[in-house]
């Protein structure tokens, strides 16, 4: 048990008009972007003659076909500008005098309690999710998620990896412990905050259908639950990067192969 609940901290002499600011700016530069492209996609995909399931949600794609070595530097350049973001959170954090990301327990002190839980939170969540996404398919409710579509060169896994490492850190970082703390402090009440948290990470996989914002809402308030308990996003973190590893590599590996899976 933490503590103190996540978002009790104090803000630093900072006031109420500048954290909301703050965050704000933090958004719209990150997760709140993703969310409104998700959304326009979105609305994109319904207004498109055919289905939902008859189109597809390229998550890894190549950016320069049949050149592998400019793929490869787009693909690394997307992965590191997105984690900017995560580095103003932490800058943010050291100047309210916070300590930066440890403020939301992204520290190594707990080695064992992070990798374990995070296993076990991703074991828990991988499964039904997967469930949901393939029912949510069948009902014509959500588009064909295609996890990776990457060349079959030397740097595809490593790509994959670092990705699937990308993305946890910059969701569970902002949506989760940057949210849920700037929320605490400008007063929001615990339920509003977790609603708010959760339907942002929800609103940001629109792009995916109905499936993927109810299964991501359904996600986020039980990351918000185990984060208030914990007090720590590096379970969650290694829980969010297993439950993406698997779902790259793993359609790299069976894609095709077996009949279950949809493909593009």
């Amino acid at each position: 048990m933490a503590d103190s609940l996540p978002g009790e901290g104090p803000s630093g002499g900072l006031t109420r008009s500048t954290l909301r600011s703050e965050t704000l700016i933090v958004l719209a530069l990150s997760l709140g972007a993703s969310a409104v492209s998700a959304l326009i996609s979105f609305v994109g995909a319904l207004t498109k003659p055919g289905g939902l399931k008859d189109q597809a949600a390229n998550l890894n794609s190549s950016q320069a076909p049949g050149r592998p070595w400019l793929d490869l530097a787009w693909q690394l350049f997307g992965i590191a500008t997105a984690l900017v973001p995560v580095v103003l959170v932490a800058h943010l954090l050291l100047r309210e005098r916070a300590g930066g990301l440890r403020a939301l327990g992204l520290d190594r002190r707990r080695p064992g309690f992070d990798l374990g839980w995070g296993l076990v939170v991703a074991a828990g969540i991988g499964g039904s999710g997967l469930l949901l996404y393939l029912g949510a398919r069948a009902a014509g409710a959500n588009l064909t998620v295609v996890p990776e579509s990457l060349p079959d060169v030397w740097w595809k896994f490593p790509v994959l990896i670092a990705s699937a490492l990308q993305n946890s850190v910059v969701e569970e970082v902002i949506v989760l412990g940057y949210l849920l703390r700037r929320l605490g402090q400008l007063g929001w009440s615990p339920t509003a905050a977790l609603l708010t948290s959760s339907l942002l990470r929800g609103s940001y996989h629109l792009y995916q259908g109905i499936g993927g914002f109810i299964g991501n809402v359904v996600m986020g308030a039980i990351f918000v639950l185990i984060y208030r308990r914990c007090g720590r996003t590096a379970p969650l973190i290694v829980a969010h990067a297993t439950i993406d590893l698997v779902a790259f590599t793993g359609y790299a590996l069976l894609a095709g192969r077996v009949g279950w899976l949809p493909t593009g």
